[in-house]
């Protein structure tokens, strides 16, 4: 609360350079709020916007705040190989229903270095025809790398799409031993 005794949402972030590109971490007091990829500037500026938004408060650039400190240190142990799960605090205010609920199961239930199809996924969460919601439900994952939705994939084998293109979605994977890395 605020000297007024009101509710103050704090949202702070901060640009992290990882192997996939720029992710920009954005953290409320409640956890990790926002992962976004290619935080270039205009994609950066627009996913700030999109998160004033949605939280109704402006988020603050503060690298060094401690609502970020455990996210920032993760995310770099993870890409250096030496992290293979997320111990975070996760504000999951910007998803809810059925969303929320595959994201969820995707976070506690699909460890790294294996995969899920969207149909496995769907059964999981008691809706075995629902393999479409699922992809959706990955394409507005507002966390991803810490909610692995790079681990989903069809169940022909194919790799799926992926908010993120599908270069960093064979990246991760790579990275997590799924797939060989790439010749070049």
């Amino acid at each position: 609360m605020d000297s007024h005794g009101q509710n103050e949402q704090q949202v702070v972030w901060a640009v992290v350079g990882t192997d996939i590109g720029p992710l920009l971490l954005a953290a409320t007091r409640a956890g990790l709020v926002n992962v976004v990829f290619h935080a270039t500037d205009p994609v950066r500026d627009k996913a700030l916007d999109r998160l004033a938004s949605r939280l109704g408060s402006e988020p603050v650039e503060a690298p060094g705040s401690p609502l970020l400190a455990e996210p920032i240190r993760q995310v770099e142990a993870y890409f250096a190989g030496r992290r293979r799960d997320f111990e975070l605090s996760l504000d999951w205010s910007l998803i809810s229903g059925f969303n929320r609920q595959v994201l969820r199961e995707l976070a506690a239930g699909v460890p790294y270095g294996s995969v899920v199809g969207y149909g496995d996924l769907a059964g999981r969460v008691g809706q075995p025809g629902a393999a479409q919601a699922v992809g959706v439900a990955m394409g507005s994952n507002p966390l991803p790398v810490v909610v692995p939705c790079h681990r989903v994939v069809e169940s022909d084998g194919g790799i799926g799409g992926f908010g993120g293109g599908l270069e960093t979605k064979r990246k991760l994977l790579a990275l997590e031993g799924v797939l060989p890395e790439p010749l070049f």
